[in-house]
C-alpha cells in the first residue's frame, strides 16, 4: 500500500475527491495540477501550466485537461469528468476509478467491465513537459483509446472564452501534432510513443464550471478549445506514453524518459519525504536566477517569504549552494535598504518593512546550520551595512529609526508588515507605527551585525553601532511591555497601544537575539500558547477578541478580512518552536514533537503530500488559501531539524 492512496469508496465520493488536489512542478516554475480524479475545480488547474515571457510575467494554462475514452467493440467507456453549471457532471468517469496511489508518482487504476486500465503522470524536472503513461493491464480484445486535448491558452488568473481569433490550424510532427492558439504563445506539441491517428475537428466546449472559483467569489465558467482527437489501438499488456511539451521531442525515448523521471524523485513514502518533495517544488532556476515561489498555484516570488522559507527549504537539507544562489538573486534587487515585496525588475513593489530584516535572520540560520562562523560579513557585510544605514537614516514608506532606537514605519493605504491584507483600499490590520515583530527583528539584526563585524575586525562599524543595542532593548520593553497584562503590545503609535493578542510578539522571544529577559519571555510564550496555539499553526488573533474570525471563506473581501483576524498560519509554528524549546528545553520537546507529527494527518488533505498556506482558526481547522505554501513546508522541516539536532 502507498503512503498516500485513496480507494474506490473515497474516489466516488465527489465532495471528498474534489477537495483533494495534486501538484507537480519543475525548476522553471511550471506546474501540473488537478484533483485526484482529474476533474479541474480551479482556473489554476491544468496539465501544462507554464510561463509565457512574451505575453507577461505570469504562468499560463496551455493544456487544461484531457478527455479520455476507451472503445471496445460497440461500447464506449468515458474516463474523464467535467463540471458544468448547475452542478452537472459529464461524463462521469470517476465511477470507474478503483484506486489512486501517489508514490512514486500519481497513479489511477480504472476497472471497466473486463478491462483494467492504468494512468500515471510525471512532470519533467527540468523541462516544460508532462508525461502520461497509459497501460491496458487487462482486456479481452484490442481496444481503441481516444484522447481529446482541451486547450486554454490564457493567464492563470483569467478564464478562456470562445472567440473567432483562435488559430485553428495545426502542424503534424512525429507521432503527433502541434498547436498554437494565439500569436506570441508557445506551441504545444502532443506526441505518442507509438504511431497514432489524429482527426482534426476544431470545436469549443462551453461553460466548464470551476467550483472553487465560485466559492471564492470569482467568475467560474470558461470555454475550452478542442482542436481534434487522437485514436490509438492498444492490446492487453501494452503501454503507451504521451508527451505534452513546448518543443518537438523524439517519441522513441518517451518510455525510458518516463522511468528516468520517476527515478529522480525522492519517494513519497513517509511524512518527511513528502515534505522534502514539496520543498523541492518551490525552488525555481531560470535565466541565471534562483528563486523561491511563495506558494502554488497562484503566488510568485515574495521577498519576506523567501527569507523565512529559505533555511528550511535548503540548509536543513544541507543545500548551501541553493541558499546562496537565492540570496544572490535577491541582493541584485536591494534598493535603498529594501528588498522587493513582490515582483521583480520594473514590476517590483518594495512595500515591506520586514523583508530586509528577515535577510539577517536567514544569514543567522546559515551560520547556525553550517557551523561557519566566518565569511558571512565578507560575503554580505556591505549589504547588511546598507540596510542598517537606510533604516537608521530613513527610507521609503516612512521607515526610519527614531531617537529611541526603534523602527517606525507605515503610511495610510499601505500594509508593510506580513499582515498585509487590504480591503477596499484600506488595510485590515494597518499596524502603522512601532510594530512589535519589526522591532524584535531590528534588534536582532543590529546585534548580529555587530557580532559579525567584531569577528571580522570591522572597527569602524562596531564603533558606530555598539551603543545602540542597549538603547533599543530598553526602548523595546518600555514601549511594548505591560507589567499588569504580562504580554507585548502589537503596535504602538503616538502613545496609543494596540493590545490585540496576536502572534507577532512571539518573535521577540524566538529570534537568536532577544530584547526580552527570562520572565517576560516566559510570559509571552504562555500568552501565545494559551490564546493562539492550534494544531495547525498560531491564530492571528485571539478568539477572545470581538474581531476574531475563526473561519476563512467567502469572496475576496470576506477572506481578506479573516486572513489575519484569527486564521491559523503553520509558518508561525517555527518561531513558536524556537521560543518554546529555548525556554523549556527537554521538557518542551513533547509538545513540539506533537505539533510536528500532527501535520502528518494533512498529507491526504487539500494539496496532498504538502502543507497549505492557512487553516481555519476554529476546529476542525480546515485548510485554506494556496494548497502548497513554501514557508509552511519550510518551517515544519526546520522544526524537525530543531528536534533532531543536538544542543
Amino acid at each position: 500500500m502507498s503512503y498516500i492512496d485513496f480507494d474506490k469508496k473515497k474516489l466516488v465520493n465527489l465532495k471528498y475527491a474534489l477537495e483533494r488536489e495534486l501538484l507537480r512542478t519543475n525548476r522553471a516554475g511550471s506546474y501540473a495540477s488537478t484533483t485526484i480524479i482529474t476533474t479541474n475545480t480551479r482556473k489554476y488547474h491544468g496539465l501544462l501550466v507554464v510561463p509565457q515571457p512574451l505575453i507577461d510575467d505570469n504562468n499560463h494554462v496551455l493544456l487544461s485537461t484531457l478527455d479520455e475514452t476507451l472503445i471496445s467493440g460497440d461500447e464506449e467507456f468515458h474516463l474523464s469528468m467535467r463540471m458544468y453549471p448547475g452542478g452537472h457532471f459529464h461524463p462521469k468517469g470517476h465511477k470507474y476509478i478503483r484506486d489512486f496511489i501517489s508514490d512514486p508518482n500519481p497513479r489511477l487504476v480504472y476497472r471497466l467491465g473486463k478491462m483494467i486500465f492504468i494512468k500515471e503522470y510525471i512532470f519533467a524536472r527540468n523541462e516544460d513537459q508532462i508525461f502520461i503513461r497509459y497501460t491496458l493491464e487487462s482486456a479481452a480484445d484490442k481496444v481503441v483509446f481516444r484522447i481529446r486535448p482541451f486547450l486554454a491558452y490564457r493567464n492563470v488568473h483569467d478564464l478562456s472564452k470562445a472567440n473567432t481569433f483562435v488559430n485553428t490550424s495545426y502542424k503534424g510532427v512525429k507521432n503527433g501534432v502541434a498547436w498554437q492558439m494565439y500569436k506570441g504563445y508557445a506551441r504545444v506539441f502532443m506526441q505518442y510513443s507509438k504511431n497514432t491517428e489524429y482527426t482534426h475537428v476544431p470545436d469549443w466546449y462551453y461553460n466548464l464550471e470551476y467550483i472553487r472559483e465560485a466559492e471564492r467569489g470569482y467568475p467560474s465558467q470558461e470555454d475550452l478549445y478542442v482542436p481534434g482527437f487522437f485514436d490509438i489501438e492498444m492490446r492487453k499488456g501494452e503501454t503507451i506514453v504521451v508527451s505534452v511539451a513546448l518543443e518537438e521531442k523524439n517519441p522513441a525515448g518517451f518510455k525510458r524518459q518516463f522511468t528516468a523521471e520517476v527515478n529522480k524523485r525522492i519517494p513519497r513514502d513517509n511524512f518527511l519525504h513528502c515534505l522534502e518533495n514539496a520543498a523541492d517544488e518551490f525552488v525555481v532556476k531560470l535565466n541565471k536566477r534562483t528563486e523561491i515561489v511563495a506558494g502554488y498555484p497562484w503566488f510568485g516570488r515574495w521577498g519576506r517569504d523567501t527569507f523565512v522559507a529559505l533555511p528550511g527549504l535548503t540548509l536543513v537539507r544541507k543545500d548551501e549552494k541553493t541558499f546562496r544562489a537565492v540570496i544572490q538573486t535577491m541582493l541584485r534587487e536591494l534598493r535603498d535598504g529594501l528588498f522587493p515585496n513582490i515582483g521583480q525588475g520594473k514590476n517590483a513593489a518594495y512595500n515591506s518593512v520586514d523583508s530586509s530584516l528577515w535577510f539577517f535572520w536567514a544569514l543567522q540560520q546559515l551560520q547556525l546550520m553550517t557551523g561557519k562562523k566566518s565569511g558571512i560579513w565578507k560575503d554580505y557585510g556591505k549589504h547588511m551595512k546598507s540596510i542598517l544605514h537606510h533604516f537608521s537614516k530613513g527610507t521609503h514608506f516612512n521607515i526610519s529609526m527614531h531617537d529611541n532606537g526603534l523602527i517606525w514605519a507605515g503610511e495610510h493605504g499601505k500594509a508593510l508588515t506580513w499582515m498585509d491584507a487590504i480591503v477596499n483600499g484600506k488595510a485590515v490590520t494597518p499596524r502603522i507605527g512601532y510594530a512589535v515583530e519589526v522591532n524584535a527583528l531590528w534588534y536582532n539584526a543590529v546585534v548580529f551585525a555587530i557580532e559579525l563585524a567584531r569577528e571580522a575586525d570591522d572597527r569602524a562599524f562596531v564603533k558606530k553601532w555598539e551603543s545602540w543595542p542597549e538603547r533599543i532593548k530598553q526602548s523595546f520593553k518600555e514601549t511594548f511591555w505591560d507589567d499588569e497584562k504580562k504580554y507585548l503590545a502589537d503596535v504602538v503609535n503616538d502613545g496609543m497601544k494596540d493590545w490585540s493578542v496576536r502572534p507577532n510578539m512571539i518573535f521577540a522571544v524566538s529570534l537568536p537575539n532577544s530584547p526580552l529577559g527570562n520572565f517576560t519571555s516566559n510570559a509571552v510564550v504562555d500568552k501565545v500558547k494559551n490564546d493562539l496555539l492550534t494544531p495547525r499553526g498560531l491564530r492571528t488573533l485571539s478568539p477572545r477578541n470581538p474581531a476574531y474570525k475563526g473561519k476563512y471563506f467567502g469572496d475576496q473581501a470576506h477572506r481578506d478580512e479573516a486572513y489575519h483576524q484569527g486564521t491559523a498560519w503553520p509558518w508561525l509554528l517555527g518561531a513558536f518552536a524556537d521560543a518554546y524549546l529555548r525556554l523549556r528545553g527537554e521538557q518542551g520537546r513533547a509538545l513540539i514533537e506533537k505539533l510536528y507529527t500532527g501535520f502528518e494527518d494533512v498529507m491526504s488533505e487539500a494539496g496532498i503530500g504538502t502543507i497549505s498556506e492557512i487553516y481555519d482558526g476554529n476546529p476542525p481547522h480546515h485548510a485554506g488559501g494556496a494548497i502548497s505554501q513554501a514557508w509552511s513546508v519550510a518551517e515544519l522541516l526546520r522544526i524537525r531539524w530543531m528536534l533532531d539536532e543536538p544542543d
